[in-house]
């Protein structure tokens, strides 16, 4: 039960960081905000990296680094873009097709093969982003589905949602290579000493770090939720779990961030969970 709470600890957390990062793009760039998630993590979470030490490094992991570090600054920047140019509640929620588009790219890069339970994952989270954006049906039986291709905000995220669908192969790759929290950090390092040379050049120097701490600090929580939750119980259950941070994201820009539309994105948000638990189940 403390791996299912630590998950859910971890979900929690995602949620927030997402509200979070809407406010301070408000007032700073795509750039800096996607390069303070990752640089200001690293203070807290090198405690942790000293305390369980360096593990034996693979020759794979270095491969992993470069390939799914390099991915993810181009995620973390179309991310940022989808937040900021379009609601909560309509974008976030478009990362549950991440397993989907697993199903493609796990049997391409690492031979892994769905049971068709993962096939039946797929439906929900088609019907789910269908309800998202039921305020179009009245366009037509297909216009709820034509909105996410033709509204900026879910489109951009659901090229994210197929990025994460390469890195998180490479993701593993790089934690049997080394260890989960050594990992992380090097990840995060790897995006944040990238991205910094830009952040310089477009601040025209280092920028003003005090409103934007909290979005390393909150980032470390959930890795370390999650990395413990790991630990304590079975790999599906935490991914599940984290997934329903698309609910919670859901309910937070209701209240912190005044989208509104509650009722039909929470029950689209919630199936599209659904099928995310039946593809990780499979």
């Amino acid at each position: 039960m403390l791996g299912i709470l630590f998950a859910f600890f971890a979900a929690l957390f995602e949620a927030t960081k997402d509200v979070l990062s809407k406010k301070r793009l408000a007032h700073f760039d795509i750039l800096t905000v996607s390069w303070a998630l990752w640089f200001f993590s690293l203070p807290f979470l090198l405690p942790f990296v000293l305390y369980f030490g360096i593990p034996e490094i693979q020759p794979q992991f270095w491969l992993a680094l470069v390939v799914s570090g390099s991915l993810n600054i181009v995620a973390t920047l179309l991310y940022m873009w989808a937040i900021k140019s379009a609601d909560l509640s309509t974008t976030v929620p478009m990362i549950a097709f991440t397993p989907v588009f697993l199903l493609i790219t796990s049997p391409i890069i690492l031979g892994e093969f769905p049971s068709s339970l993962g096939y039946v994952g797929i439906l929900f989270i088609v019907f789910g982003s269908y309800i998202l954006h039921i305020k179009e049906h009245q366009k037509g039986h297909l216009a709820p589905l034509k909105a996410i291709f033709r509204e900026h905000g879910p489109k951009i995220m659901l090229l994210v949602a197929f990025i994460w669908s390469i890195t998180s192969n490479f993701d593993k790759i790089g934690v049997t290579g080394s260890s989960p929290l050594f990992w992380v950090f090097s990840h995060n390092m790897f995006v944040g000493m990238v991205l910094l040379p830009f952040v310089l050049r477009r601040n025209h120097g280092f920028p003003s770090v005090k409103p934007l701490i909290p979005l390393g600090l909150v980032v470390s929580v959930i890795m370390i939720f999650q990395m413990t939750a790991l630990t304590l119980t079975l790999v599906p259950y935490v991914i599940s779990i984290k997934r329903t941070s698309a609910v919670i994201v859901v309910v937070f820009s209701h209240f912190f961030l005044k989208e509104k539309g509650l009722k039909g994105r929470l029950l689209g948000a919630a199936i599209m969970v659904l099928g995310v638990f039946f593809i990780v189940f499979s």
